[in-house]
C-alpha cells in the first residue's frame, strides 16, 4: 500500500483519530480498512454523531428490540447500543494500543453532556462506563468545565483513563493539565501504577475562529480574522511543553507515566472561504492527535501539506493575542461563549438522540 498523506503525519509523530463512529462503520469493515488505509490509530465519538447513527438506518434495530423487553429508560438504552459500539471498536484497536507506539489505539465515549456542571454525577457515570466497557484503550470523555476538573483529577487518581473534552482556552487548558498531574501524584503516592493511565487534552479548534471572526466582522477588522484558532492552539502547544518537563513531571515520569497529549478537535473548516485542510496542515507536530471528520480526512489525503508545522509562527501567534486586545476583542469571552455552547450543544443533541430512541422505539413496537 502506498504511502499516503496521513501516513507521513504518523510518522512525524501525530496520532490520526477519526471523530466519529457507527455500528455501520464497524459491520461493513470500513473502520478497519480505515487503519490501514488512513493510518487511522483511534476513535473519538460524541452524543451528535451517536444521534445521527442510531436514529438513521437499521443496524440497531435488532439489539434495540432485544433491550426493550426488559428496559424502557431511553438513556439506559442508549448507554447499551453506544457500549456495544465503543467495545467493538476498542477490541479492533487493541493491537494498535498493545503496539505502545504513543497514545494511540484509544476509543472514546462520552458521558452525558447534562452532567457537565455535576462534579459528582460526572465521576460516577465516568466510573460506570469503565467498568461496562472493560478495555484498558477505553477514554472516557469529561468536558473541561470548572465542575468537570475534579471529576477529572479523581477519575485519574483512579487510575483511569480520560479524554478531556470541550477546551476552548490556555487557561483551562492548564487546569486540565493541572488535573491530570495532580491525579497521577495521588495515585503514585497510593501506590498505584501510572503505566496504564492515559489522558488526552481535547483543544477545540475551529469553533475559535468562528465566534472570534463574527466579533471582528463587526468592527471591521477582516485583518485578523481567521488567525486566532490556530494561535491559540499553538501556544496550547507551548504551555504543555513547560508542565510536562521539569522535576515534578520527571518523577511522575520515572514511574511510567505517560504525557497527556494535545488533541486537536473541530478541525473540519467552517469558513468555506479558509482552506479546508487549515487546522491539518498547521498543527502538525509530535506528541499530538489529530481527529478529523471523514471530509477532512479526504481533502488532506488528496492536497493536505506534510511539515512539522505546529512550532513555526510563534511570535506570530503571541503578536495576534496583542493585537486582539487593541482590536476590542475579549479573548476570554470568546472561550467562555464557546464552552457554554460547547456544552448546550452537546446537551441538545444528547437530547435529540434520546427522542430519536424514542422513536425508533415507537416504529419497532408498531411493527
Amino acid at each position: 500500500m502506498p504511502e499516503t498523506n496521513l501516513h507521513k503525519v504518523d510518522k512525524l509523530g501525530q496520532a490520526v483519530w477519526i471523530d466519529y463512529l457507527s455500528r455501520d462503520l464497524l459491520e461493513t469493515g470500513e473502520l478497519e480498512r480505515k487503519l490501514k488505509a488512513d493510518a487511522i490509530t483511534g476513535v473519538t465519538s460524541n452524543p451528535t454523531i451517536f444521534q445521527k447513527a442510531i436514529s438513521h438506518g437499521e443496524r440497531y434495530d435488532a439489539q434495540l428490540q432485544e433491550l426493550l423487553k426488559e428496559q424502557t429508560d431511553a438513556r439506559e438504552i442508549f448507554i447499551a447500543l453506544a457500549a456495544r459500539d465503543i467495545t467493538a471498536a476498542c477490541d479492533l484497536l487493541r493491537k494498535v494500543w498493545d503496539d505502545g507506539h504513543g497514545l494511540r489505539g484509544y476509543v472514546s465515549m462520552e458521558v452525558d453532556p447534562t452532567l457537565a456542571y455535576d462534579t459528582v454525577a460526572t465521576y460516577e457515570q465516568a466510573k460506570r462506563f469503565h467498568k461496562l466497557i472493560d478495555r484498558p484503550n477505553l477514554y472516557v470523555k469529561i468536558p473541561a468545565t470548572k465542575p468537570g476538573l475534579p471529576a477529572i483529577e479523581d477519575m485519574i487518581a483512579a487510575g483511569r483513563s480520560i479524554n478531556v473534552t470541550l477546551i476552548f482556552s490556555l487557561q483551562r487548558h492548564r487546569e486540565v493539565m493541572e488535573a491530570y498531574i495532580r491525579g497521577l501524584e495521588r495515585l503514585v503516592a497510593a501506590g498505584g501504577d501510572p503505566r496504564p493511565v492515559s489522558s488526552v487534552a481535547s483543544f477545540f479548534v475551529s469553533r475559535v475562529d468562528t465566534e472570534a471572526d463574527r466579533r471582528l466582522e463587526a468592527i471591521g477588522r477582516k485583518d485578523l480574522e481567521g488567525k486566532l484558532a490556530v494561535a491559540n492552539a499553538k501556544l496550547a502547544y507551548q504551555n504543555w511543553k513547560e508542565l510536562f518537563s521539569g522535576e515534578r513531571w520527571e518523577f511522575l515520569a520515572s514511574k511510567g507515566a505517560s504525557k497527556q497529549w494535545c488533541l486537536w478537535a473541530s478541525t473540519s473548516t467552517k469558513n468555506p472561504a479558509y482552506p479546508d485542510t487549515l487546522y491539518v496542515d498547521d498543527l502538525i507536530g509530535p506528541d499530538t492527535v489529530n481527529t478529523m471528520p471523514e471530509e477532512t480526512i479526504q481533502a488532506f489525503q488528496d492536497h493536505g501539506t506534510v511539515a512539522s508545522t505546529l512550532e513555526q509562527g510563534l511570535d506570530d501567534a503571541r503578536g495576534l493575542f496583542d493585537a486582539l486586545v487593541e482590536a476590542g476583542v475579549d479573548y476570554d469571552d470568546v472561550t467562555d461563549t464557546l464552552e457554554e455552547e460547547g456544552v448546550q450543544k452537546f446537551a441538545d443533541s444528547f437530547d435529540e438522540l434520546l427522542g430519536g430512541i424514542a422513536s425508533k422505539r415507537g416504529e419497532l413496537a408498531a411493527a
